[in-house]
Formats: structure tokens, C-alpha cells, sequence
């Protein structure tokens, strides 16, 4: 069968841009498909862990992001009911506005070759009569729907990902716990640390970004935040806030825009890979974002999967991602439930911590030169 394209990516979210960007510098040939612009906000912690500065910056796109006014993060505070931990670090992190990282990860995607086309809905997959996946039907609004052509179709088209049950991607871990957040931003000039707050029964954060802002966030458990709504986001995040983090406040009157909720999400990994596709980002691995690392894996597992491609071995892919993604899961799971005292939220924190480490490692210890470094 004769294949228009290498790879067809359905969404340019950081997930979708970065896994077209990596095949494009591997020699592919790339479409990218989004139903919008990804200049488009859209829910986000913002927070980068380590193993993500490592990839923006070996892709050449840490320095774009800092150009475009995200600040350092130097330390990271934990604020508990009995003392505050404070944790310097050696090397920054950044926690870019996804209005920012995603249009730079795009454009990055362009620049190598990535067609793209935006404003486009994709209505399902083609097959062969093997079952093998070879491609997906697509419309531009208002216009006739075309087939497209494809060796690989890849699903980066979020948690409710359209092609994940076009494909029928089995689910292999399902959560049951899952935390609720009201956000908002703050301005915050001069802001340097991530600051955590847990207590029992409700969690918070302070998150440094662009533009002199802070993302402020207060996380409760999601069945009771589904009975608080009624009271509108205002009341939940003060409300919540107050307990979470005594003392800490962020007036209504100097916010900058309006409070958005997230009334909470069961974390979830699917199947990553199939015969002809493959699911990058929320769309086979979400978790819980009280663990704020789901842009850090959207960009891991982007790699992950080109090198997999490049190399020829699909099924590495799904090996790795699940064995660096299972424990996170775990701990998450944990977290999110809500169920922790102080000394045992502490406990999950470290186990946290350590269950990050094994993707830096891996990612460190990849070969450069076919897939991972600066163009």
C-alpha cells in the first residue's frame, strides 16, 4: 500500500507538535492535524520536572522558552501543618504557559518539515482488511472529508481521546481516586520556588510563569468538590485555600482573569501501541495532575515513541513508558485519594520523588544521533 506520509499525528497540543518535531528530524514525513490553533490556552499546571527541561533543552527549545520571559524555578518548598521543607536545586526548572510552550513546540514542528493542518475534525481510521490501521478520515469545517494515507496513525488528542476508541485501545491500569482543582493567576514578580501545601483533606499550590504571574491552585478530593461547586468557584478556591494553607492569600480582587475548575479525572493508562498506531501524551497516559508531571510525560513518551519508530521496535515503547509511568501511577493513586495524615503525605511525597528519577536516568542515557538533539 502505497502511504502519503510516514506518520499522521491528531493533535498539536506538546504532546502531538513534539512527536511530529522528533520524526521530521528523524527524516519522516510528518502530517499534524488539530482541531485549533495551539496558540489556544487550555488547562494546564504549567509545571515542568527535570526529565522535561532536559528534553526542551537537548531540543534547542529551553532557550525560547526563557527568551519568552518564563522565570527560573530554584527551589521547591513543601508546606505542611507541623514545618515547611524547602529543597534548593541544582539546576532550574520552568513552568512555561502552555500559551507559550505549545506554539513554540509547533513552530519547532514546522520548521522541520511537519505539514500541518489546523481547523480540521477527524471522524475515524481506515483499516485494511487485515485490521491494521492505514490512516484516518478527516473534514476542514465546511468542507468534503479526505483520507488520509499513513504507515503510522498516532492519537495525541488528550484524555478523551477520539482516536484511542477509534482504535479501541485497551485500558491497562484504571485509577479510582482523582483530585477536583479551582486556578486561578496571581501576579507574582520575582516568584522562584514551586510551593506545595498539604494538609489533610486538601492540598495547594504556587506555581511561577509567564508574564509575572503565578498559577495558584487549591486541590480537594473530587466527590466532595462535585457537592461544593454549587457554591461557585470563588467560595471552593477560598475556602479550600484557607485550609490547605493558613495565612496564604490571594485576594479575588488582584486576580488576573477569571478562576477555572477541573472537577477531577480517574487516572488511566491505555495500551500505547497497535498494529499502525500508537497514543502519545493524555491520550494512553494520564494521571492524576496533583502530581503536576503530565507535561513531562507528554514530552518523554513523544521520544520514546520516535525512537521505537526509528528503530523499529513498537513494542519498546509500551515497555518503557508503563515501566517508567506504573510507579508515578501508584503513588499518585495515593495521593489523590486524600486519605493521608501529615507524616504519611510526607512518606508519598519521597516515594514521588524517587519513582521520577528512573525517566531522567533513561532519558540521559539515550543515543543523540538519530532522534533528540538540536536541529
Amino acid at each position: 500500500m502505497k502511504h502519503e506520509y510516514d506518520a499522521v499525528v491528531v493533535g498539536a497540543r506538546c504532546a502531538g507538535s513534539a512527536t511530529a518535531l522528533l520524526m521530521a528530524r528523524a527524516g519522516l514525513r510528518v502530517l499534524l492535524l488539530d482541531r485549533v490553533h495551539p496558540t489556544r490556552d487550555t488547562l494546564s499546571t504549567h509545571a515542568l520536572m527535570r526529565a522535561g527541561v532536559l528534553q526542551l533543552d537537548r531540543w534547542g527549545l529551553l532557550d525560547r522558552i526563557t527568551a519568552a520571559g518564563t522565570p527560573a524555578v530554584t527551589g521547591t518548598t513543601f508546606h505542611y501543618v507541623d514545618a515547611a521543607e524547602h529543597v534548593a536545586l541544582t539546576a532550574p526548572l520552568y513552568a512555561p504557559r502552555r500559551t507559550v510552550l505549545d506554539p513554540i513546540l509547533f513552530e519547532a514542528a514546522l520548521a522541520a518539515g511537519v505539514e500541518a493542518r489546523i481547523g480540521v475534525d477527524v471522524s475515524g481510521v481506515t483499516r485494511a482488511d487485515s485490521g491494521r490501521v492505514t490512516g484516518l478520515r478527516h473534514a476542514t469545517r465546511g468542507g468534503p472529508e479526505e483520507v488520509v494515507r499513513a504507515a503510522l496513525t498516532v492519537g495525541a488528542d488528550g484524555l478523551r481521546s477520539g482516536i484511542a476508541r477509534a482504535v479501541d485501545a485497551r485500558t491497562t491500569w484504571q485509577g479510582e481516586a482523582a483530585s477536583a482543582f479551582v486556578f486561578g493567576y496571581w501576579p507574582a514578580d520575582g516568584a522562584t520556588d514551586y510551593d506545595w501545601y498539604y494538609r489533610p483533606g486538601a492540598a495547594a499550590g504556587v506555581i511561577p510563569t509567564n508574564d509575572g504571574l503565578a498559577c495558584v491552585w487549591a486541590g480537594l478530593p473530587a466527590s466532595e468538590f462535585a457537592t461544593r461547586r454549587r457554591a461557585g468557584l470563588d467560595r471552593v478556591f477560598a475556602d479550600v485555600l484557607a485550609h490547605a494553607a493558613p495565612g496564604v492569600e490571594f485576594p479575588a480582587a488582584e486576580r488576573v482573569g477569571p478562576l477555572r475548575g477541573f472537577p477531577g479525572v480517574a487516572a488511566r493508562l491505555r495500551l500505547p501501541v497497535g498494529d499502525g498506531w500508537a497514543l502519545v501524551g493524555d491520550a494512553g497516559s494520564f494521571k492524576d495532575p496533583l502530581t503536576a508531571h503530565g507535561i513531562t510525560d507528554a514530552l518523554r513518551d513523544a521520544e520514546l515513541l520516535v525512537r521505537a519508530v526509528v528503530d523499529g521496535t513498537p513494542a519498546d515503547y509500551a515497555a518503557t513508558r508503563d515501566a517508567l509511568t506504573l510507579p508515578l501511577l501508584r503513588v499518585a493513586e495515593e495521593i489523590a485519594a486524600y486519605r493521608w495524615d501529615t507524616p504519611a503525605v510526607k512518606q508519598l511525597l519521597r516515594a514521588e520523588s524517587a519513582a521520577m528519577k528512573p525517566e531522567v536516568a533513561v532519558l540521559r542515557g539515550l543515543d543523540l544521533s538519530t532522534v533528540g538533539r538540536a536541529a
